[in-house]
């Protein structure tokens, strides 16, 4: 390579070209796949698209490859001007932070959960999935992409054979029909029973108080409020779940995060993967009172990749 001597007078580095930087970051595009799902050609297309091939400045300063905001972030920022001047965009220390952080926004943001019942190597699916879901505001995205892909076949990458369940399938709940002798058996027959994170819940309806369903189900209130992360002073509205045993310290497993929605509480969250409140603080450094940002990460694990 031949480089500029008007690069070398101002001691810079030579731009990276795009086929440099797919030989460079494809392995772990595929990687990334194995682990989230997300076909390697939208990562790698995304990347070179979102970071103008390693060269942006975002990519240069702050590793940061997709151009992924602030939304709550507790590291180092870096400040840009993209759709208005002086946003905060994430730094990360390695690139390696870059592309997981673009893999668990897109695996466990609702908004982008339905790409993940396309097939893997539909591509184009998910490239228009992308634009509908509003993952960019260019309205020509999903042709850009396309042409990243078909042009440098990145398709080739998109050869992991065995993927996780898709986020809908990791968190689908299950009716459950107890067996004689158990404590739910008996309920059962006349009220419907789930399983979510291995923990029963139902659904109340309109008629449910906390005193006649510890009177139903031959509990205490205290355990009922206890269970569900819950004081004395709540109220049960209809539809809401109720756990009738002790919720659990993780999520199940492939559900390792959850990107927080507007007006979303980490309540919410933990009834949503039946993971006790405490532990949700704990793992995301959240004082009792506090409340994490629309847009921010939580971990619903101890360990996370």
């Amino acid at each position: 390579m031949v480089i500029a001597v008007s690069q070398l007078l101002a001691g810079q580095s030579p731009k990276m070209s795009r086929s440099e930087y797919i030989a460079r970051y494809s392995n772990l595009a595929i990687k990334e796949m194995a682990i989230s799902g997300i076909p390697a050609s939208i990562t790698l297309a995304q990347a070179c698209l979102e970071s103008g091939n390693g060269n942006s400045y975002l990519a240069r300063e702050g590793n940061n490859h997709f151009g992924i905001k602030c939304h709550g972030w507790k590291g180092e920022t870096i400040r840009h001007t993209d759709d208005a001047p002086n946003e905060c965009f994430r730094k990360y220390d390695h690139v390696e932070e870059s592309f997981r952080d673009h893999s668990d926004f897109l695996r466990y943001w609702d908004r982008y959960a339905f790409l993940f019942d396309l097939e893997p190597n539909d591509y184009k699916g998910w490239c228009y999935g992308l634009k509908k879901a509003g993952y960019a505001t260019a309205p020509n995205y999903a042709e850009l992409l396309i042409s990243i892909i078909e042009e440098h076949r990145l398709y080739q990458y998109d050869t992991v054979s065995l993927l996780p369940p898709s986020p809908a399938e990791a968190e689908v709940s299950v009716r459950i029909h107890p067996t004689k002798g158990s404590p739910l058996y008996r309920v059962s027959l006349y009220r419907e029973v789930y399983s979510r994170n291995k923990v029963a819940y139902i659904i109340a309806t309109e008629y449910d108080t906390f005193k006649s369903l510890a009177k139903e189900y031959d509990l205490f209130r205290f355990e009922l409020y206890r269970f569900n992360d819950l004081d004395r002073r709540a109220k049960i509205t209809p539809g809401m779940v109720i756990y009738l045993e002790k919720k659990r310290k993780e999520s199940a497993r492939h559900l390792d995060r959850h990107v927080v929605e507007e007006d979303e509480t980490l309540w919410d969250i933990s009834q949503r993967y039946g993971v006790r409140l405490k532990f949700l603080r704990k793992y995301n450094n959240l004082a009792p009172g506090t409340e994490p940002l629309p847009g921010s990460i939580i971990n619903l694990r101890k360990r996370i990749r």
